[in-house]
C-alpha cells in the first residue's frame, strides 16, 4: 500500500504531494497511522540541505505522533490501535556498547535509516515507518496534538536534567526562549531548580515567567554579567547563535557545566577559568527510549506541554513559512 505524503524534490523547493512504496514491513518496524506532526528547525536544514545529507525526493518529519496500524512478526510488546510517538530516531543496531548501556540514542552502527528523516521518508503524510523500540506508547491522559515537539524538542531539553544529574536544589539558566528554551523552562521548574531565563528580547520576560523562570535576564544589557559571577550549577543554551562565551562560563559555579543544544558551529573561549574552576562544556544527542518514557511520564505526571500551533498538513509550505519567519509561538503541529 502507497504511502501519501509531502516531498521537497530538490534543495530548498516547496513540499508537494508525493506517493510512495515502502516495501515489505521489516519483521521488527511498525507502521504508524500519523494524526500529528510537529515541524522542527531540523526538518528546514534538511529540507535545504544545510548539512549535507539530505537524499531527494525527500519527505520531512520527525515528530509524529499517531496510532499503530500494523507491525512485524518479532514486534511483541505494542499492538495495532495502541497511540505512540516517533522522533529523530527510527532504529538502532541493539547490539553495540551504546545500545547495551541503553543509550541507544547513542549508537553509530545503523548506517542507513537510523535517523527517522535521513535515508528513510520522516511522518509529513498519512503513515510512517519505524523500529518498533523507538515507537514510544503515549502515557495514559497525555493530549496527543501536543506530544509531538516532546519526541524531539522536549528530550532535547530533558535529557540534560537526566544527564547532567541536575538536582531541584540547582540554579540553572536557559538562554534562548523559543521551540526549546520554553519547554526547558517548564521542566526545570517541576523539576524543582531555581530558573533562570536568558533572553535578547526584554518583551519575553511576563511569558518566561509564567513558563516555570524565577528570575529573567536582558543579554542585550552586558552589564548584567557582571552581577551573575558563580551562581549557576548549568547553563543550558538552546540557541544556535555565537554568545560571549566566557560571560556565561563566568556565570558558572565552581564544578558548573555549560550544556549546549543549539547547532552551533564553534566554541571561543578562555581555558583557564575552565580549568581552575573545573567547569564543565558539553551537548548531548537527544535521548534514548527509556529516557523519552521517562521524559513523557514526567510531562504527564506535571501536565506539561509545549505551546504550540496547529496547521492542516495540507498548508504544510505556509507552516514552514511560518517557521522561516520565527513567528512560530512556540512549536508548530501539522495535522491530519
Amino acid at each position: 500500500m502507497a504511502i501519501r505524503g509531502y516531498a521537497t524534490l530538490e534543495a530548498g523547493k516547496p513540499l508537494e504531494p508525493f506517493e510512495y512504496d515502502p516495501g515489505e514491513l521489516l519483521s521488527d518496524d511498525v507502521e504508524i497511522e500519523v494524526e500529528y506532526c510537529g515541524i522542527c528547525h531540523s526538518d528546514l536544514s534538511m529540507i535545504n540541505n544545510d548539512w549535507g545529507i539530505s537524499s531527494y525526493p525527500f519527505v520531512p518529519g520527525h515528530e509524529a505522533v499517531g496510532k499503530i496500524v500494523a507491525t512485524g512478526p518479532e514486534v511483541k510488546h505494542l499492538a495495532i490501535g495502541q497511540r505512540v510517538g516517533l522522533g529523530w530516531r527510527a532504529r538502532s543496531c541493539m547490539y553495540c556498547d551504546q545500545c547495551m548501556n541503553g543509550l541507544h540514542n547513542r549508537c553509530q552502527q545503523v548506517e542507513t535509516g537510523g535517523d527517522t528523516i535521513v535515508g528513510r521518508h520522516g511522518g509529513f503524510g498519512d503513515r510512517v515507518r519505524c523500529q518498533s523500540s523507538w515507537a514510544i506508547p503515549l502515557p495514559e491522559g497525555m493530549e496527543a496534538k501536543s506530544a509531538g515537539p516532546l519526541f524531539c524538542g522536549g528530550i532535547t531539553m530533558f535529557n540534560p536534567i537526566l544527564q547532567s544529574n541536575i538536582k531541584a536544589t540547582d540554579h540553572v539558566g536557559v538562554v534562548g526562549i523559543g521551540g526549546l528554551g520554553h519547554m526547558a523552562l517548564s521542566f526545570l521548574n517541576a523539576w524543582g531548580c531555581e530558573v533562570t531565563a536568558f533572553s535578547t528580547n526584554p518583551a519575553k520576560e511576563a511569558e518566561a515567567k509564567e513558563l516555570g523562570a524565577h528570575h529573567f535576564v536582558n543579554t542585550k544589557d552586558a552589564a548584567v554579567f557582571q552581577g551573575l559571577h558563580g551562581q549557576f550549577d548549568m547553563i543550558l543554551v538552546t540557541v544556535n547563535v555565537p554568545l560571549d562565551w566566557n560571560a556565561y562560563i563566568n556565570t558558572l559555579k565552581t564544578g558548573g557545566r555549560l550544556h549546549i543544544v543549539g547547532a552551533i558551529h564553534s566554541i571561543e573561549a578562555e581555558w583557564f577559568p575552565i580549568l581552575v574552576g573545573d567547569k564543565m562544556i558539553s551537548g548531548s544527542p537527544l535521548g534514548s527510549p527509556s529516557q523519552v518514557t521517562q521524559m513523557l511520564n514526567f510531562c504527564a505526571r506535571h501536565k506539561l506541554a509545549p505551546m504550540i500551533e496547529e496547521f492542516p498538513m495540507a498548508n504544510v509550505n505556509d507552516a514552514l513559512e511560518h517557521l522561516k519567519a520565527g513567528k512560530a509561538r512556540y512549536r508548530i503541529v501539522l495535522t491530519n
